[in-house]
């Protein structure tokens, strides 16, 4: 909860119950009898408009878990059989994520044997090994005693390959340019097998069937060594890297930690209630879709049969014109939790500008710090900027948050072009309520100008 307060302002049922859901995952997996099995998440229902949070939260609780996590429109799905994207694209979604986590986490433990690999790999290119005469099957290291001339050219070789060995750990030849071969990426060429003759899980595994069977291609590149050492790190170390190992964990890692965050589910509720006809019905469709992944199914990867039954879900949607009772009422149940989120207010607005880790004013101050230039905002500045994006929001729309983005862009728009050229490093701007009024009140005031600018 603590962790979350840090990045989001107010919302303390919101907070509250996510960070129960992610408490009571830990809660499952110590239990040691056969009920973890049966110990399902209780998936949560976020009412709210826009801008209030709802993503944030559970973009944010993903972090803090480290969990693979992904965000779907409900609106973008359509039914079995219409055109579109369907429901379980959002668990084959998932677990890419999973296995970019698992990725990460393999890379970061044979990172540094894959750093000695690449600097042999690039003192090979600075300094070609000795090719001595082939006698027999004995090795090079033994035929240097069947000629002389070879074995002070290789003790020449080795005491030049430390030399340089010595300067590539010190950084001294970053910039120099060397010739690498770069393994090139298989170019998607089933795409047009689809077309209803297999699902989309099926097509990416016949894909990477085809791509494994076809000889790897190699392109020549000439780069300097700081960026050589880059792309010659994710070679040798997926190398190093047992990819089924990655499969295995990256799948475990989705069932038994995933989140997933299904916007705008609102969208998909019939307009005139339950049931009704036209659009209406493949709304309802896609409510039915949707029940056996929430409520726990398997559902066919390109890296295997993943199971949904532990897997966290969290719909949000903000309810203007339909009501969360007018989903079906099979889904309603697969939603326990409701979680009504209050519109922002005047305060909010001044606290989310202020005390968030990453507050919008604390980013354009690094930003202009990156140049030199060091940006400052009175306290009286940051009060009336949260009312004059609290006063847009009652007159124009209601955009929540995000108000504050372009009202703050549009006040830091003439500084952000000035810099570096007219205001140079070493420079400090302070943003006085003065300033915001001049720069921001005519265009509150106009409300057919504000609609569009701001």
């Amino acid at each position: 909860m603590s962790e979350l307060d840090k990045y989001i302002i107010g919302q303390h049922d919101a907070k509250r119950n996510v960070a129960i859901a992610l408490r009571n995952r830990i809660r499952r997996l110590m239990v040691k009898s056969d009920l973890q099995k049966d110990i399902v998440p209780n998936n949560i229902l976020m009412i709210g408009s826009t801008g209030v949070g709802k993503t944030e939260i559970a973009r944010r609780l993903a972090k803090i878990a480290q969990a693979p996590f992904t965000k779907v429109e409900a609106s973008k799905f359509t039914e079995v059989g219409y055109v579109g994207r369907d429901v379980e694209s959002m668990v084959r979604d998932l677990v890419e994520q999973a296995v970019t986590l698992v990725k990460e986490a393999k890379n970061e433990e044979v990172r540094e044997k894959a750093a000695v690999l690449v600097e042999d790999v690039l003192l090979d290119i600075l300094i070609p090994p000795v090719k001595g005469a082939s006698v027999g099957t004995i090795p090079p290291s033994m035929q240097a005693g069947f000629n002389p001339d070879l074995a002070s050219e290789q003790e020449l070789n080795e005491r030049t390959r430390d030399k340089f060995r010595e300067k590539l750990r010190k950084g001294e030849l970053e910039d120099r340019k060397v010739e690498i071969s770069v393994k090139q990426s298989p170019s998607a060429g089933i795409g047009m097998i689809g077309n209803g003759m297999m699902d989309e899980a099926s097509m990416a595994g016949l894909q990477d069937m085809l791509n494994n069977m076809m000889p790897k291609r190699t392109k020549k590149r000439k780069v300097s060594i700081r960026e050589a050492r880059k792309l010659l790190m994710e070679e040798e170390a997926s190398k190093l890297i047992d990819f089924d190992e990655v499969k295995e964990e990256a799948i475990r890692l989705a069932e038994n930690n995933g989140i997933i965050f299904i916007d705008e589910i609102d969208k998909i509720v019939s307009k005139s209630g339950r049931g009704g006809s036209g659009p209406d019905v493949s709304r309802e469709g896609v409510q039915r879709d949707l029940l056996p992944i929430v409520e726990g199914s398997a559902v066919n990867t390109k890296y295997g049969m993943v199971h949904t039954d532990h897997v966290l879900f969290i719909a949000a949607g903000a309810f203007h014109v339909s009501k969360p009772s007018d989903l079906i009422p099979e889904l309603q149940g697969r939603f326990p939790i409701r979680v009504e989120l209050s519109s922002l207010t005047q305060e909010d607005f001044y606290r989310i500008l202020k005390e968030p880790k990453n507050a919008l004013t604390k980013q354009y101050a690094a930003l202009f710090e990156a140049e030199e230039v060091y940006l400052e905002f009175s306290d009286e500045a940051i009060q009336e900027l949260a009312a004059l994006a609290f006063r847009i929001n009652e007159e124009v729309e209601n955009i929540g948050a995000r108000r504050l983005h372009t009202v703050m862009s549009h006040l830091l728009s003439d500084f952000l072009f000035e810099v570096p050229d007219t205001i140079g490093a070493n420079s400090r701007i302070m943003i006085t309520r003065e300033m915001v009024n001049d720069r921001l009140s005519s265009l509150v005031k106009n409300r057919d100008l504000s609609q569009y600018i701001l």
